[in-house]
């Protein structure tokens, strides 16, 4: 598994996950659209820690700086 994902792609996704859980927390989400979004979150996160993401591989893309 090669990286394909530069720093701040990472950063962003994170914060996006943090965004939806403090959503969740506060109240503001619920239902399906809760779980759906945590399940995102989770994925983003995941994404993140491996520096990887599944879906910029059948596209070519990668937001890695070339060395």
């Amino acid at each position: 598994m090669k990286k394909n994902m530069g720093k701040t792609d990472r950063i962003l996704r994170i914060v996006a996950a943090v965004i939806v859980v403090l959503l969740y927390v506060q109240g503001v989400i619920s239902g399906a659209w809760a779980i759906g979004l945590l399940l995102l979150a989770g994925i983003f996160v995941l994404t993140s820690f491996i520096s990887f993401c599944p879906l910029y591989v059948p596209f070519g893309m990668s937001t890695c700086s070339r060395k």
